[in-house]
């Protein structure tokens, strides 16, 4: 596999490292897979992703709970931090923000626990992502946070294929065009499987598993 790093013109630290080849995810075939591990891992990193996506929001922006997918959980907590520095306004009691992660039953359905729901309820959410290819995940993010009576003020990632889901705009620090050639198939109608191109792995929010040939 062919691999190099793509930098983001708003902050040096920030380094999009990529993969060419055939990977699947649970939605979709692509064919660069992306490696966000050390910018969700490496505090550093984290704190730099979290200052350019706060960036993204004016101070009059009302976001009570940030909600992380994708192990963005480290990424969240410093964007709470950012965003509280800039001025956002919390409508919480204590004045600061939640920074919650749902989770996923035996079904693949998003839940809340009773005990985090409060931090849901009646709040204003920014939904945070490390990579939205087909806007599947999103979907299912907003549904569930609407579900439990939520108000998506926001919706930021690390990489987005997507500019608008579910009528919100996703905002993102680097785009599909920032990576040249990248593209999405169904598993139906992927060229790479109808050339009978092996794949090289499978993708998912945990990372990345090579498949032996």
């Amino acid at each position: 596999m062919q691999s190099f790093k793509i930098d983001s013109p708003y902050n040096n630290q920030i380094k999009l490292k990529v993969s060419q080849g055939h990977f699947a995810t649970t939605s979709s075939h692509i064919n660069y897979y992306i490696d966000l591990t050390t910018l969700k891992a490496r505090s550093s990193e984290a704190k730099a992703v979290a200052k350019s996506m706060a960036s993204e929001y004016m101070a009059t922006t009302v976001i009570d709970t940030i909600v992380c997918m994708d192990g963005t959980d480290v990424i969240g907590a410093y964007l709470a931090e950012e965003l509280t520095a800039s001025g956002i306004i919390s409508m919480n009691q204590h004045g600061t923000m939640y920074v919650i992660t749902p989770e996923i039953n035996s079904v693949g359905q998003l839940t809340f626990k009773d005990n985090v729901i409060p931090m849901i309820r009646s709040k204003h959410v920014l939904l945070l992502l490390a990579t939205a290819t087909t806007g599947r995940t999103i979907e299912k993010a907003v549904e569930c946070i609407e579900y439990y009576g939520g108000e998506i003020t926001g919706i930021s990632s690390i990489f987005s294929a997507a500019n608008m889901v579910e009528s919100h705009e996703v905002h993102a620090i680097f785009h599909e065009k920032d990576i040249e050639g990248y593209a999405s198939y169904s598993s139906h109608n992927c060229p790479y499987c109808q050339a009978n191109v092996p794949l090289d792995g499978l993708v998912s929010a945990g990372g990345f598993s090579k498949i032996k040939h």
